[in-house]
């Protein structure tokens, strides 16, 4: 009688993978795996080390740019709005026709409308610059 830990040889023998015997060598593929880690690994040490001197070049680069090349407006609102406040809200001249500020408040309302997920208090800003300018005296 055999025992229950024996394992009987036959034709089904090889199809199924528990019962394959292992070896202790090391195949070629366990070798490529362990070189692939270790050229990750080295390359990104030495991408790290790399990349310190690089962000510090660019650092400097980016100080050299002069800052009126951005044109953005420095500063919050006012706590009334002037008409140099408004133009530059809507980004038009401060004298410019009803039908340009018209068409410059309808542009701007369409990308920052509530409805649409822009933000209420813009919003308000926007309104408040469109009747500002299109008040008074115009061609």
């Amino acid at each position: 009688m055999a025992s229950p830990s024996s394992v009987v040889i036959d034709g089904d023998f090889m199809r199924h993978a528990e019962y394959t015997p292992k070896s202790n060598r090391t195949t070629e593929t366990d070798i490529d795996k362990r070189l692939g880690c270790c050229l990750f690994v080295g390359l990104g040490w030495y991408a790290f080390h790399l990349w310190r001197p690089l962000g510090q070049i660019i650092t400097e680069a980016a100080k050299k740019v002069p800052s009126a090349t951005f044109s953005t407006y420095k500063g919050g609102f006012e706590q009334k709005m002037p008409r140099r406040e408004a133009s530059l809200i809507l980004g038009i001249s401060p004298n410019s026709t009803k039908a340009n500020v018209g068409e410059a408040h309808r542009r701007i309302m369409v990308l920052n409308h509530p409805d649409k997920g822009g933000s209420p208090y813009l919003a308000a800003k926007i309104n408040e610059a469109k009747d500002l300018l299109d008040s008074g005296p115009r061609r």
